[in-house]
């Protein structure tokens, strides 16, 4: 992959601000000959030199870059929504301009596996999930009733070279929830979670974007997406707990004693109430069982709603928001992730700029400022 400044963008945006070449170098801090150099295509701006650019000339990333890469050795990226949002063109170009900034971390990463988990044939069919459900406890050492613990899913993104990023993107204010950056060309996985999440939807976004792990070729794609929530779902509440669960809460005629006992098993494997609910019921639909009689909305998000659990981010840190140095040390000690110890070895090595920190972690400058000083030290 060969990257170069678009020099077009690059010259109508000193046009637009009255700019001469020299004075774009002074404001720049670099020589004259190093914008020639950009513009020609003889050379290309290091990170920090490449966003304090972007900054200067109030250019997008993707409008300053400009790329001889195949389509497929580009960012693949996939966003777990928050609820009523909609994925635009913007927050994929960004997602994927934060991809590309990710390119030159990888070099400081941990050496990468040769062997690494994919489903060959995903489906969701509930028997071939369940098969692929029951393949993958048993690779993980865990039985088909047993709770799927934090440790052992964060073990699994480590062990197929998916490195997680904590982030601390607001309970409402973000697009998304989680985002998925896969770099095709390095094969590599950055997973983001946001901490500002509820307990009980947690683990379900983590078991989520293990099934994109585990199947590449779909990141992306709405059949990916479909997947990954179909997969998350049955590894965290397999056919026997669903199968137990049924026959729980279809033996009382009371709609709330029904409840009552989903809600028993969803706080056992620390899940929302929604996941045991949508797994009973497609067990009860693939078994050819009556239903359960509860309505979806009325019934179960209701009682989901008003019996929320507390934030991720609250659990790990008080107070809030936490000190940079806090919030770094939980990343690697709560989530192991090798994420922070590589991007500091990155700074450290070139002299990154707060700026890159800030476009790769998505966060507001003071926040990166704060983060970037911390692993310079």
């Amino acid at each position: 992959m060969h990257k170069v400044v678009h020099s077009e963008s690059l010259k109508n945006a000193l046009v637009q601000k009255g700019w001469t070449q020299k004075q774009l170098a002074e404001a720049m801090g670099v020589s004259a000959q190093s914008v020639t150099n950009w513009l020609k295509g003889d050379d290309f701006p290091r990170p920090d030199k490449l966003l304090r650019l972007a900054t200067t000339l109030k250019l997008r990333l993707d409008e300053l870059i400009q790329t001889s890469t195949h389509a497929s050795e580009k960012p693949v990226v996939a966003f777990r929504r928050r609820a009523a949002t909609k994925t635009t063109e913007a927050h994929i170009a960004k997602a994927q301009s934060m991809g590309t900034l990710l390119g030159p971390l990888v070099d400081h990463l941990p050496p990468l596996r040769a062997l690494r988990t994919e489903l060959p044939n995903p489906s969701t069919s509930y028997a071939d999930l369940q098969r692929a459900v029951a393949q993958t406890r048993a690779k993980l050492g865990i039985g088909q009733q047993a709770v799927l613990q934090y440790a052992t899913l964060i073990g699994e993104f480590a062990a197929n070279d998916a490195f997680i990023v904590p982030v601390l993107w607001g309970e409402k204010q973000n697009h998304g929830n989680a985002l998925h950056i896969l770099l095709p060309a390095q094969r590599v996985t950055f997973i983001y979670l946001n901490l500002d999440t509820r307990i009980e939807d947690f683990k379900f976004w983590m078991a989520h974007e293990l099934a994109h792990v585990y199947t590449p070729d779909l990141a992306g794609s709405e059949t990916g997406e479909d997947f990954a929530d179909a997969f998350a779902g049955a590894l965290l509440f397999t056919q026997p707990l669903a199968e137990q669960a049924y026959r729980e809460a279809a033996a009382p005629s009371r709609k709330a004693e029904a409840i009552a006992a989903l809600k028993r098993h969803a706080q056992e494997h620390a899940i929302s109430l929604f996941t045991v609910y949508r797994e009973v019921q497609a067990y009860a639909r693939a078994r050819n069982l009556p239903p359960l009689p509860l309505n979806e909305g009325s019934d179960v998000h209701a009682v989901r709603n008003n019996q929320r659990g507390q934030l991720v981010s609250a659990l790990l840190f008080d107070p809030l928001p936490p000190e940079p140095a806090a919030y770094v040390a939980a990343a690697r000690s709560t989530f192991g992730s090798e994420f922070f110890p590589s991007l500091q070895r990155m700074l450290r090595e070139h002299g990154t700029g707060a700026s890159y920190v800030q476009q790769v972690l998505d966060v507001p400058l003071a926040d990166a400022t704060a983060i970037h000083a911390t692993l310079m030290r």
